[in-house]
């Protein structure tokens, strides 16, 4: 309910949001231009996109393009709205953010890394390598938007490479958690379908996979000292409430404010801890 509250400016502006990001993006299929330089020299934030090779397909799944570009953008233009933190623009609406292969040396530089639809990701030797490193030395992994259990299995076997979970048990990570009042108060976490799903349903319906992705899920990873590293949303589409948010007033005010409070939340612990 707080967290409601505490986002209203997000309700009060919703009809200025319709006019601002009204056009879908579905991209070409060839990889972004836009990559991490080797070497940054500004310290804002930036939001990293996993590129990764997809081994298997996913109802309504699109491999790491999923609820690219517009899930950044949206979730960075609030980011500067409701936080004091520095985000670099390029122009007056077009937020800076990357698009990262595992491999490439530039990964170091992304402070938050997400992946979405990593339900049919595979991983090779050399990739599941560099991401155990970059996790390692203080890097922050969030995977979103993969539903059921084929999906969980897929991904958490190809995450194994990388950290076995002998060694990093994943877990499931209580209410009362810090990372869920970063700064707003999240009370629960919100089963978010797509916005195609949601419409076929008349709104009715969230859980994509029926009884098998009955439940939304918020787990995790740590390090040896007890920080989150790995976030992983199971069962549910929160970067869907990002990308979509101009797209229809019912699926906005049902899903965004606590999209957004969750997003936040979770981009202000990356970057603090």
């Amino acid at each position: 309910m707080r967290a409601w509250l505490a986002i209203g400016a997000l309700l009060l502006t919703g009809a200025a949001a319709y006019a601002q990001f009204d056009q879908g993006f579905r991209g070409d299929g060839n990889f972004p231009a836009r990559r991490p330089p080797a070497l940054r020299t500004d310290r804002a934030f930036s939001f990293c996109r996993l590129f990764y090779t997809s081994v298997r397909r996913e109802p309504s799944g699109g491999g790491w393009r999923t609820d690219y570009p517009y899930g950044e953008r949206n979730l960075m233009i609030r980011l500067r709205e409701l936080t004091k933190t520095p985000v670099p623009f390029e122009g007056e609406r077009d937020p800076i953010h990357y698009v990262v292969r595992a491999t490439d040396e530039a990964l170091f530089e992304c402070p938050f890394l997400m992946a979405s639809d990593v339900g049919t990701i595979g991983l090779s030797t050399l990739e599941a390598e560099a991401l155990r490193l970059y996790l390692l030395k203080g890097g922050f992994l969030w995977v979103d938007d993969f539903w059921g259990t084929p999906a969980w299995q897929q991904w958490t076997r190809e995450l194994a490479k990388a950290l076995p979970p002998a060694e990093f048990p994943i877990e499931d990570v209580p209410m009362t958690d810090p990372i869920f009042t970063s700064q707003f108060v999240v009370t629960a976490i919100p089963q978010i379908t797509n916005i195609g799903f949601w419409r076929r349903s008349r709104g009715r319906e969230t859980s994509e996979r029926g009884e098998d992705s009955r439940d939304a899920h918020f787990r995790a990873i740590r390090d040896d000292h007890g920080r989150i590293m790995v976030v992983m949303t199971h069962n549910t589409d929160v970067a869907d409430s990002w990308e979509r948010e101009g797209e229809d007033p019912g699926f906005f005010y049902q899903f965004s404010p606590n999209g957004y409070a969750l997003g936040i939340n979770v981009l202000l612990y990356s970057m603090t801890h």
